[in-house]
């Protein structure tokens, strides 16, 4: 679904309609209620001790700063369609990897961003040590990436399949 190179996102045109829809929303009838809850939490009187001015108001940043990360994702977005179905990873593919090669120990999950896949679906960032080793490897090819304690880890691609979301 996405594939960032340099600053350019590559998106689905079904994630880029989702992300749009989500910054219309935020930007309209979420931002008028959200004020509207502001406006009722100010009229209880000392805003020092306003539990719910507070709660209103910090609700507001992460409202304006996800839109403004939805409003950076949208211009930088480049829209194609999803990978082919090549048996190469790529970004917007799911991968299912067996660890050092031990099929009884595989994982299944999306190379790509949280941006487009909803929540049932374990994501791998293309920039991630695991994305960068397997980024380009076909079906049957082993991978050696760097875990966090400084170890090697290898694994072997079972599967790759374009994400359809």
């Amino acid at each position: 679904m996405t594939q960032t190179s340099d600053n350019v996102t590559w998106l689905t045109q079904s994630g880029y309609d989702k992300l749009k829809a989500e910054l219309e929303h935020l930007t309209g009838p979420w931002r008028i209620e959200i004020a509207q809850k502001i406006e009722a939490a100010r009229e209880e009187g000392d805003l020092k001790e306003n539990a719910g001015y507070h709660a209103a108001k910090e609700e507001q940043g992460k409202t304006e700063l996800r839109i403004r990360q939805l409003t950076q994702l949208l211009e930088r977005a480049k829209v194609g369609e999803a990978p082919a179905d090549s048996g190469v990873v790529a970004p917007g593919m799911v991968v299912t990897v067996a660890f050092d090669g031990d099929l009884d120990d595989t994982m299944e999950f999306l190379l790509g961003s949280r941006e487009v896949a909803g929540d049932d679906l374990d994501i791998y960032s293309p920039q991630s040590p695991l994305g960068r080793a397997i980024d380009g490897k076909k079906i049957g090819e082993n991978a050696t990436y760097e875990l966090p304690n400084g170890k090697q880890a290898s694994v072997k691609i079972i599967e790759a399949k374009p994400y359809t979301g």
